[in-house]
């Protein structure tokens, strides 16, 4: 009567048919499924809103930087009083630098505040930049000279210069603070940001390396 060595649910370790321990046992792909999306969803919120309020911060430079453009007028019109003065283009100039210089810082500060990034974040920083962008244009030009030039025009008196209202020409200028703030944080997230682990493959057990050949474990042989 012939019987195995060992009962069929414990291999033997010199059985070269046993599925190797570490093929049975092999660790699942490992759970990281992040701080869920509610969660990525109130931080997106949150990173919009701030970066929104810092367009405040925007318009106070932009205001505070921008070159003027000087008006005279006479008792019946008003005029430019530098007919060939690059002023007007040197505002757009401004807002456009100044743009981009808060896109990088907030992209920055962002990815450093929240490195393991995600959609609802990128989507939250865009829309921040933008709306802050409108923030800053409009702040700038509230606080800036007054937009009644008729009004100011006989306050000042004729032939006073006086300073035009502030104005942005350049629309397209609204998209810097997001361009910029994207292209950062996605640059950062790229080169520093976490990585997706590298799972271990399972084994291969090679069975034409083991006694018998290739016939697979039904070519062993069992003692009487």
């Amino acid at each position: 009567m012939t019987a195995p060595h060992t009962p069929p649910h414990q291999p033997s370790a010199s059985d070269p048919w046993a599925v190797p321990p570490s093929a049975g046992s092999a660790a699942p792909f490992p759970e990281d499924d992040g701080p869920g999306i509610q969660t990525e969803l109130k931080e997106a919120a949150v990173i919009a809103v701030a970066v929104t309020v810092c367009g405040a911060f925007l318009g106070l430079l932009w205001n505070w930087l921008a070159p003027r453009v000087p008006l005279v007028a006479d008792e019946r019109s008003v005029f430019l009083k530098e007919i060939e003065g690059e002023q007007a283009i040197g505002a757009d100039g401004t807002f456009l630098l100044l743009a981009l210089a808060f896109g990088v810082l907030s992209g920055l500060v962002v990815f450093l505040a929240r490195k393991r990034g995600g959609v609802p974040l990128v989507v939250g920083l865009a829309l921040g930049g933008l709306l802050a962008s409108v923030v800053a244009w409009r702040l700038g030009i509230l606080v800036g000279p007054g937009g009644d030039v008729v009004a100011r025009a006989k306050e000042a008196g004729p032939g006073v210069t006086f300073d035009a209202p502030l104005e942005l020409n350049a629309i397209g200028a609204l998209l810097a603070w997001p361009i910029a703030a994207l292209a950062v944080h996605l640059g950062l997230t790229a080169l520093f940001g976490p990585r997706d682990p590298e799972f271990d493959a399972v084994p291969y057990h090679d069975w034409s390396a083991a006694p018998g050949g290739k016939h697979g474990p039904e070519g062993g042989a069992r003692e009487s």
